[in-house]
């Protein structure tokens, strides 16, 4: 039992210094190691070379790429004024009298469509506090609209979404990013509405009040000048672009390199054995946001070309803290993981004989526990895929529906206030986690719910 107070009060710790606005990624080893410390102080040195470091490497190796490909797509996507004509079109199709409804709708477009869980705040963020503020809104209520948007169905549940949170369970269960179509639709439905049903009711509880948007907010964006906008119709197709060649190099890749793929760089020399299978995905996802940026350039060289230097800067920047934000939390779960304490909540959580509520329960609480729903993830299945697989063959279960429960899981209960993703978003908005983070944990737990609804409806119907 001592073992296990110790992991809680270091994720405990974790979760304070972020909700007080630390960086998690000075802080995460430092909780992690004081977990160690006070476990057995003698594996302190070994726990952070060979475990949260190597891990956090490991992580970085196999991701970075999708991390900076997503960072600079999405700045190409802001420089050449795609996302404001998007972001347009969708507001007159919608009308400002929908403001929640609109931001939510761009929100999902533009992670659907490739563009970075972190990015996406930056490109919606100016036109969604105008609008929150011509509507008489509660700037407050900004951030939870936006993560229904962002961080929810698009990131995770919709089929195809070439999120890093879609990608990482093909690596362990050979599937690709449209595994489970249906279990994913019908996980997008349910999360929308209830989502917007729950915005809503906040919105009317506050106009009740007379609370409106509200004053002497920081960080607010200059209001929108009305400048010429390219055509929406072009603006969307470096998005359709990055969905549908995610499908079609998703499909080619496997073809054409088989699951494994050998080279020899020099004669006589060692080969070099690619695992094609576990990384096909990741692949696919990369291949298809390359085209994405290219499409871009096609379009609107001119306009990106004079801002290109020093926005790719500002991208690279920006993959840089997302990208350690989620290592860092990574390395902090991998040392969690094989401490003692930890054999606790193993222990429990394989004493559920449901793999997929096995499966659900498991991810999501490890993506709690580091804060992240890409670290989580990763931990879980490296550490139980193996487990997941076998007991949904004994039951009969597709491969395709372990990878989309991981998937949706993974962006459940992640978003606690130590998530890199959460805390980006508030100091964008320039709000504090007292002021907006209570509708941000509201629409954690409709994702949460959301993952036990697909679960049922498979039982259910069989569909998948």
């Amino acid at each position: 039992m001592y073992e296990f107070i110790v992991i809680l009060a270091a994720l405990a710790f974790l979760m304070f210094v972020a909700y007080r606005g630390f960086s998690v990624i000075i802080f995460a080893p430092v909780a992690a190691l004081g977990a160690v410390l006070f476990t057995d102080p003698s594996l302190v040195p070994a726990m952070f070379t060979s475990v949260f470091m190597d891990k956090m490497a490991g992580f970085i190796k196999l991701y970075f790429p999708v991390f900076l490909l997503g960072a600079v797509f999405g700045k190409v996507i802001e420089l050449s004024g795609f996302s404001k004509s998007i972001v347009s079109a969708v507001i007159k199709l919608v009308g400002r009298d929908r403001a929640m409804f609109s931001i939510v709708l761009v929100s999902a477009i533009l992670t659907y469509g490739g563009v970075s869980v972190f990015v996406v705040v930056f490109a919606v963020y100016p036109f969604a506090a105008e609008m929150f503020r011509q509507s008489g809104i509660p700037k407050r209520l900004l951030p939870g609209t936006i993560a229904l948007g962002a961080f929810s169905f698009t990131m995770d549940a919709m089929p195809g979404t070439p999120q890093i949170q879609n990608i990482i369970p093909s690596a362990f269960f050979k599937t690709n990013a449209w595994a489970a179509p249906w279990l994913g639709v019908v996980g997008s439905v349910f999360i929308l509405l209830v989502g917007l049903t729950y915005l809503t009711w906040r919105r009317k509880q506050a106009a009740a009040r007379n609370e409106g948007y509200g004053e002497g907010h920081h960080n607010e964006p200059e209001p929108f000048s009305g400048e010429a906008l390219p055509s929406p119709w072009i603006a969307i197709l470096p998005l359709l672009a990055v969905g549908v060649l995610n499908r079609v190099f998703g499909a080619w890749i496997p073809q054409l390199y088989g699951s494994t793929h050998e080279m020899a760089l020099a004669a006589g020399g060692k080969p070099v054995v690619t695992e094609v299978s576990k990384v096909a995905a990741i692949w696919a996802v990369e291949a298809a946001l390359l085209v994405g940026i290219l499409t871009v350039l096609v379009f609107a060289f001119r306009t990106v070309k004079a801002k290109f230097a020093e926005g790719t800067k500002a991208a690279v920047s920006g993959t840089l803290l997302a990208s350690m934000n989620t290592a860092s939390e990574y390395g902090f779960g991998a040392v969690i993981a094989i401490l003692p304490g930890f054999l606790i909540v193993a222990d429990a959580l394989k004493a559920i004989p449901n793999p997929l509520i096995n499966e659900a329960i498991t991810v999501t609480t490890l993506a709690g526990i580091t804060g992240s729903a890409t670290g989580g993830m990763s931990i879980a299945l490296a550490a139980m895929s193996e487990q997941f697989i076998a007991a949904a063959n004994v039951a009969g279960i597709p491969m395709e529906v372990l990878h989309r429960v991981a998937s949706m899981a993974s962006g459940g209960m992640d978003t606690l206030p130590h998530n890199g993703a959460i805390i980006t978003l508030l100091a964008v908005t320039g709000l504090t986690h007292r002021q907006a983070y209570g509708d941000i944990f509201a629409i954690t737990c409709i994702k949460t719910v959301a993952v036990f609804v697909v679960i049922a409806f498979f039982y259910l119907t069989g569909l998948y």
